[in-house]
């Protein structure tokens, strides 16, 4: 770089300054490139005269003496400070990468010029700082906030200063010997009066630690209250618990109760013969409990469904005959599923079976005829009894000796299957349970389930 161009930078680097209470760079007055080595000891007399006067009187710190300006007219320490290494020296600073070069060239000359401005200004603030308790240099806005601080300072100062006047005009006039018999009597009546505060906070004392026991005492009674009131809640939760509990559990035996009796209700209602036996008819076939009692040649019923549908006409009329307290002649009932049988009571060895197997059968072989026979019989003792206490009481169909007879047309049907047809076999066996229908209803509606 040439010395031409060292110089045209150089002039743009000014020195910064920064306000000591913001830190914000100022913009100094162009007034202060015009303050000479004269001013500046024009202004160092007066911070002199007041360091030797500290020194004689004692009353404020020692100000230590200030620093002579080098050759360039800025302290060492400031220069170092703010610059970097003194006057004089060549260095490279590896951070800012800028070089200081000797005195003596065109580089040195502007730099002298600079430091030598920037020693000045700087000397002219710490005179400035050392004449005060404030840093300087200081910007406009802080300046003004000092200003106004230390206007409040002064006028408090102002006023104690006003206060501690009046106080001493006050203290410097003496009273009259009648102001002071005054102030005597004023001042017994104080004591007196004071005499009686204090025995009145004596009092008011020895309450306060009555009242601080008691206050202590009811304190231990409130949390005995408070516990006993937490116990009382816990308890009354409890007992809440289990009165629902107990509510519920009655309302659900309550609701078991109206059901059970409903259902009883339903079942005194019910006719127990009627809900048990269904005697209803299917076709050409009289049916007990949807069991079809007969065979047709077109409709081959099965022999286990004819011996089941006798076995429930065997029961319904031992049940019937046990309600009326009914005792069969010659016979004995002998309800067994589909292998009922009927019992004779002359030969109590002899049983007549009311359940057949069909195929080949011989023709004396005839104890299925006479058992239908003998149910025919028994059937007819419960019709004559019957009507022994009701006169009107009267069978749509006449039976006598194993037979059926339709009082409509005059015809009669043998009970019996052998030297029979099916049809009519069929026919007899459904009349057979009509009438055991009508003795059905007669019991149900004689002896109503109580």
């Amino acid at each position: 770089m040439s010395t031409t161009d060292v110089g045209s930078v150089i002039p743009a680097l000014k020195p910064i300054f920064l306000c000591q209470k913001c830190f914000q760079p100022l913009q100094l007055d162009s007034s202060f490139n015009a303050v000479d080595e004269k001013i500046l000891a024009d202004l160092n007399v007066p911070a002199a005269r007041a360091t030797r006067n500290q020194g004689s009187t004692g009353t404020r710190d020692h100000v230590p003496p200030t620093d002579k300006l080098p050759e360039d007219g800025q302290p060492e320490a400031l220069w170092k400070q703010n610059i970097g290494p003194s006057p004089g020296h060549s260095s490279v600073d590896s951070g800012n990468e800028f070089m200081l070069v000797e005195k003596g060239s065109s580089t040195n000359s502007h730099m002298g010029t600079l430091s030598h401005q920037f020693g000045i200004t700087a000397r002219l603030f710490d005179i400035i700082t050392e004449q005060s308790d404030v840093d300087h240099p200081l910007c406009e806005e802080c300046t003004d906030t000092l200003l106004d601080q230390l206007d409040q300072q002064l006028k408090m100062t102002e006023d104690e200063c006003k206060e501690y006047r009046d106080f001493l005009e006050q203290m410097q006039e003496r009273p009259s010997g009648d102001a002071l018999a005054g102030l005597d009597e004023q001042l017994s009546r104080l004591r007196m009066q004071e005499q009686m505060l204090t025995e009145q906070l004596q009092m008011i004392d020895n309450e306060r630690r009555e009242i601080g026991a008691e206050l202590v005492k009811v304190t231990e009674e409130e949390q005995q209250a408070k516990q006993e009131e937490e116990r009382y809640y816990r308890e009354y939760t409890e007992c809440k618990r289990l009165q629902l509990e107990y509510d519920d559990e009655h309302r659900s035996v309550d609701n078991q109760l109206k059901y059970a009796q409903t259902q009883l209700d339903k079942l005194k209602k019910t006719n127990v013969f009627n809900a048990t036996f269904h005697i209803w008819h299917n076709g050409h076939f009289g049916t007990i409990n949807n069991f079809r009692l007969g065979r047709l040649p077109s409709v081959l019923v099965d022999w286990n469904e004819i011996n089941a549908a006798w076995g429930q006409t065997v029961l319904l009329l031992h049940a019937l005959s046990r309600k009326m307290d009914l005792t069969f002649l010659r016979y004995r009932l002998v309800p067994y599923g589909n292998h009922s049988y009927l019992e004779c009571l002359a030969d109590r060895s002899k049983e007549l079976p009311l359940y057949g197997s069909g195929g080949f059968r011989f023709f004396w072989d005839t104890k299925f005829d006479s058992a239908m026979v003998a149910f025919l019989d028994c059937l007819q003792q419960f019709k004559e009894e019957v009507e022994k206490g009701d006169t009107g009481f009267c069978l749509p169909y006449r039976m006598d000796r194993g037979r059926v007879e339709d009082s409509g047309t005059g015809s009669a049907y043998s009970i019996k299957i052998q030297f029979n047809s099916e049809e009519q076999w069929t026919k007899a066996l459904k009349f057979m349970l009509t009438n055991l229908k009508w003795g059905l209803a007669w019991v149900s509606s004689q002896f109503a389930t109580k």
